[in-house]
């Protein structure tokens, strides 16, 4: 396995707001419990691996008031706070709960600006770093949902605006009425049907965060592109995944979540785990080719 030193600074920048943060990140999905519902079973080493995180360089840290729900934003307040100046909480709201593994969009401007309240007392903040839209609520006009996020930046409540699963158009859309500076959407090394998104963001400047960034599947089995590339790199498969993320564009911010402390190391290794040019795209032709039959 890779050395852990310093290797999340090895990921380099992106500017977030008014913070620079290093790209290699950490989601805070999987310290609450089954179903992303309720506490964790293990709470101390939920704190455990929050204060670990920070203690290896990582200094953005993406959350959502639907986790839990609430949980994980209280966790990490327990964990880290009072905040470093220099760390990024990333926060979303637009996703209600019900139960466990249930996901209903709510976008009624009236809800998002109580969860930005809620989630601004949770956090222990004055101003929420990044406020991502959970989902884009078909059932509420865009333009408003958009329109109460602009409100809550020029208020000061949100220090700046991402969306998360969105389409080009829904993006370009969005633009019209608030400043976007990031995107979250599914993407990884084999799920790539948000290629468009990326090559959008890129082009435009937006940190474009992949959720589930950690995929590989018959890949990184032996004989596989990834076991390959991570036996010739002394790496791990997870490692490499994370490594032809922060290769493929300098606008992605991976975000690998996990619940334990072992993981957290062996993710924040990712950074010091340099691929060849040739290693690159052989990785990037066999995800493509597994996208696509996935696909069909």
């Amino acid at each position: 396995m890779a050395s852990t030193g310093n290797t999340v600074a090895a990921s380099g920048t992106f500017k977030i707001g008014d913070k620079t943060v290093h790209r290699l990140g950490y989601g805070a999905m999987r310290i609450t419990g089954d179903g992303v519902w309720g506490s964790p079973k293990d709470v101390p080493g939920a704190l455990r691996v929050l204060k670990r995180t920070v203690e290896l360089g990582v200094n953005f840290i993406d959350t959502a008031n639907s986790y839990g729900p609430y949980v994980s934003e209280e966790l990490i307040k327990e964990a880290l706070h009072p905040y470093g100046k220099d760390l990024l909480i990333a926060t979303k709201a637009g996703l209600a709960r019900t139960g466990p593994g249930q996901w209903l969009p709510v976008g009624r401007p009236e809800y998002l600006r109580q969860e930005c309240e809620m989630s601004l007392r949770r956090l222990g903040q004055e101003r929420l770093d990044l406020f991502q839209l959970h989902r884009i609520d078909p059932k509420v006009p865009a333009e408003e949902q958009f329109g109460l996020l602009n409100d809550l930046l020029k208020e000061g409540k949100v220090g700046a605006i991402g969306l998360s699963e969105v389409s080009v158009e829904e993006i370009k859309s969005a633009r019209k009425i608030v400043p976007v500076v990031t995107v979250q959407n599914l993407y990884n090394l084999t799920n790539r049907k948000s290629e468009d998104v990326l090559d959008y963001c890129e082009q435009e400047g937006i940190g474009f965060i992949p959720w589930f960034p950690i995929a590989a599947g018959s890949l990184a089995k032996p004989g596989g592109v990834v076991d390959l590339v991570a036996k010739a790199d002394h790496a791990t498969p997870s490692q490499v995944s994370l490594a032809w993320l922060l290769k493929r564009s300098k606008v992605i911010l991976p975000i690998p979540g996990t619940s334990s402390v072992a993981h957290v190391e062996e993710n924040c290794a990712a950074g010091g785990v340099t691929l060849t040019d040739q290693q690159f795209a052989d990785l990037d032709a066999s995800g493509k080719a597994e996208s696509k039959k996935q696909a069909n």
